[in-house]
């Protein structure tokens, strides 16, 4: 069995561990393999800790470190303690055993209540993977970092720290109906009978290197031309995100058996969104690049198109109305608006309700009407 068949064990047994997680579960297996950053909203009790903890348990040389922050969290508590003895010699050496310097997976639960006492060393062991304290520098040796909260940041200085986290996938309840079952496996776990298939963590760094020899140039025109109309659309992708979201796409690849990146391997773009309005309008982008597009070996998400939410699309065509209304919205804004409605007006089209998709036709098409009066 080769290491990504091993990944796929691992990924399977958390799927069958945590009812209606799918998604969120091949996404860590995405950024596993990238080595990069997951970012989790939802609500306390959507087992985003238990998920971070599952995936750690499957490393089998692995150790996870798992911590809640509050407003008064100190640097002490996430890196360690100056080193009493050498601090007697006049040395200023942390003690980092057990803590976030010397763990493979790394939890951050509500980390927007990050201070600014920990922030900057915060954002460049998030980047770079490396602590740094006065003369002190420690590279970092996770394999993977995941953070929660149930909103996002509010404050402007915070808003660097969620750029560290280049996926972000909303983590919620599951449905009502699946409730029965959500009980009977929760328990099953809390028992804690079942076997974790395992997977070393130098075989994950192995699938890290892999992944990095993947052939890009075969999509790397259509995966420009989606980042061009994300632009267009309002959404930031800064130039370091136009690289590092590659990884992401030659991880697809990996995960998938194959040394060459395909077109489907672009769904990974539908959770750059730095807004939850955002969240249509990325998949509206992406999904339409993925139509009609017969491939073999393709990720099983790139199969699941993300299915229009008629109310988050009522919100957005109300924020667009006002923008549009609005004295200081630019000459330039105006076209990106423009080319947000037309997103919003395919999303609209993919409504299975024929009753919500009238009201929504009826509201774009009178917004339409609006925009070429003004021209």
């Amino acid at each position: 069995m080769n290491k990504a068949e091993s990944l796929h064990q691992v990924l399977n047994h958390l799927k069958s561990s945590f009812i209606d997680k799918e998604e969120i579960i091949d996404l860590m297996g995405i950024c596993l393999v990238a080595r990069e950053n997951l970012f989790l909203l939802g609500p306390p009790g959507t087992a985003k800790s238990a998920l971070v903890r599952g995936l750690s348990d499957c490393i089998s040389d692995g150790n996870n470190f798992e911590y809640l922050f509050t407003r008064f969290t100190e640097p002490n508590e996430i890196f360690g303690p100056f080193d009493i003895r050498k601090l007697k010699e006049g040395d200023l050496v942390t003690n980092t055993t057990g803590m976030l310097p010397e763990a493979s997976m790394v939890f951050l639960d509500e980390l927007f209540n990050a201070n600014s006492a920990i922030l900057n060393s915060l954002l460049m062991v998030l980047n770079e993977r490396i602590f740094r304290r006065g003369r002190e520098t420690k590279h970092i040796p996770a394999l993977m970092f995941v953070g929660a909260s149930n909103q996002l940041p509010e404050e402007e200085a915070l808003d660097a720290l969620l750029d560290r986290f280049l996926v972000r996938v909303i983590c919620g309840n599951v449905d009502t109906a699946a409730l029965e079952q959500v009980a009977k496996v929760g328990w099953k776990r809390e028992q804690g009978t079942s076997e974790s298939p395992q997977l070393a963590s130098d075989d994950v760094r192995l699938l890290q290197k892999e992944s990095k020899s993947v052939d890009l140039n075969a999509v790397r025109t259509e995966y420009l031309s989606i980042i061009l109309e994300l632009r267009n659309a309002g959404i930031k992708i800064s130039d370091r995100k136009v690289v590092k979201l590659q990884s992401l796409i030659a991880a697809s690849a990996t995960l998938s058996g194959r040394g060459v990146a395909q077109i489907s391997d672009l769904w990974v773009l539908r959770y750059v969104w730095d807004t939850e309005d955002q969240i249509e309008i990325l998949s509206g982008i992406v999904d339409k690049h993925l139509e009609d597009i017969n491939e073999e070996n393709r990720h099983p998400q790139s199969e699941k198109g993300q299915k229009a939410n008629p109310e988050l699309l009522a919100k957005e065509l109300d924020q667009l109305s006002d923008k549009w209304e609005n004295d200081s919205t630019s000459t330039e804004e105006k076209v990106q608006l423009k080319d947000k409605l037309k997103l919003i007006q395919t999303r609209a089209d993919w409504l299975d309700d024929i009753d919500k998709r009238s009201f929504l036709k009826e509201k774009i098409d009178a917004l339409w009407q609006r925009m070429l009066e003004m021209v």
